[in-house]
C-alpha cells in the first residue's frame, strides 16, 4: 500500500503539471490512454481477456462515467491547490464511503460511525477554512466532487467484484474513461508538445504500477490494515509540493487534515470490528 501511495503520488504530480498546459478534461483522456498499453499487456499476461466482454454492463458504464467525473474534477483542483491540500479534502472519501454504503449496500453504521463521518465533514471545514484560498471555491469544491464520484465508484466495484475479475474492472474502467472523455475533450483539445511526454510516460507507468500495488495489497492483507497506510499520501504531497513548488500547508490544513486521518481510521478499524462480529 505504500508503494501505491507513492506511485499515485507520483502520478497526481503528473497529473498537476500537465493541468497547468492543458484542459482538464483532456488530462483524464491522457490519464486513460496512456496507461492502456500496460493494462492490456497486463490482462494478456494473465489470460484475462478471455471472457472479456462476459461483465456487469450497466455498472461498468457507471463507473466509467464516475471515472470521468473523479479525474477531470481532480485535475481541474490540482491546477490550483497544492497535492498536500487537495489530498487533505480527498480524504474524506472514506468518511462518504461509509454513509453511501448504508444507502446502497444496506450495511449497519452506528451511531459513533456516523458521529466520526461528521468529524471528518468537519475537519474538512477546518481546511476550508473561510481566511484560506479554497474556502468555496471552485477548485475547493472540485476536489470534494471528484472524492463524491470516488466514494459512490467504490460502492459500484465492491458490487462488481462478486461477478467481475479484477483484470475485466481495470481494463474497462480505463476503455470507458478514455472513450467517453475524448468527445468531451476533442472541441478544446491542445496539441500535445513534445516536451511534455516525458511526464506523460510518467503518468503512465505510475498510474499502472499504482493500480497493481493498491489491488495487491488488500489482496494480501485485511482492509482494517492495509487501508490506513493511504494516508501517507499527505507526506508525499507535503514532500513533492517543497521540492517542486517550494511550497508548504500552513498549520490549519495540517489540523484539518488530523481530524480527517482520525475518522477515517476509527471508521476503517470500526468496520472490522463489524465484520468480524457478523463473521466471526
Amino acid at each position: 500500500m505504500v508503494i501505491a501511495v507513492a506511485m499515485f503520488s507520483i502520478m497526481d504530480t503528473a497529473m498537476k503539471l500537465l493541468a497547468v498546459r492543458y484542459p482538464a478534461m483532456q488530462v483524464t483522456v491522457l490519464r486513460a490512454f496512456s496507461s492502456m498499453p500496460l493494462v492490456c499487456a497486463f490482462v494478456a499476461y494473465r489470460g484475462g481477456f478471455r471472457g472479456i466482454f462476459n461483465v456487469n454492463w450497466p455498472l461498468q458504464l457507471l463507473r466509467g462515467a464516475l471515472g470521468i467525473g473523479m479525474l477531470t474534477l481532480f485535475a481541474y483542483g490540482l491546477k490550483s491547490l497544492p497535492l498536500s491540500e487537495t489530498y487533505a479534502v480527498f480524504f474524506i472519501a472514506p468518511a462518504l464511503i461509509t454513509a453511501l454504503s448504508v444507502f446502497i449496500l444496506k450495511e449497519r453504521v452506528d451511531g459513533m460511525q456516523w458521529l466520526a463521518i461528521g468529524v471528518g465533514l468537519a475537519g474538512v471545514l477546518v481546511v476550508l477554512r473561510p481566511e484560506g484560498t479554497s474556502f468555496i471555491s471552485v477548485a475547493g469544491l472540485a476536489i470534494l466532487g471528484s472524492a463524491a464520484c470516488y466514494a459512490v465508484s467504490a460502492i459500484a466495484s465492491r458490487i462488481l467484484s462478486r461477478t467481475d475479475s479484477n483484470e475485466q474492472i481495470m481494463f474497462w474502467l480505463l476503455v470507458m474513461i478514455g472513450a467517453g472523455a475524448l468527445p468531451l475533450a476533442w472541441p478544446s483539445w491542445v496539441p500535445l508538445r513534445w516536451d511534455d511526454w516525458p511526464v506523460i510516460a510518467t503518468l503512465a507507468f505510475s498510474g499502472f504500477l499504482g493500480q497493481l500495488a493498491i489491488t495487491r495489497a488488500f489482496s494480501m492483507g485485511k482492509a482494517s490494515v492495509v487501508a490506513p497506510f493511504e494516508y501517507t499520501a499527505l507526506a508525499w504531497g507535503v514532500a513533492i509540493d517543497w521540492a517542486l513548488w517550494s511550497t508548504l500547508p500552513d498549520r490549519w490544513t495540517l489540523v484539518g487534515a488530523a481530524i480527517i486521518i482520525g475518522s477515517g481510521i476509527y471508521l476503517v478499524r470500526r468496520e472490522a470490528v463489524h465484520s468480524e462480529a457478523e463473521h466471526p
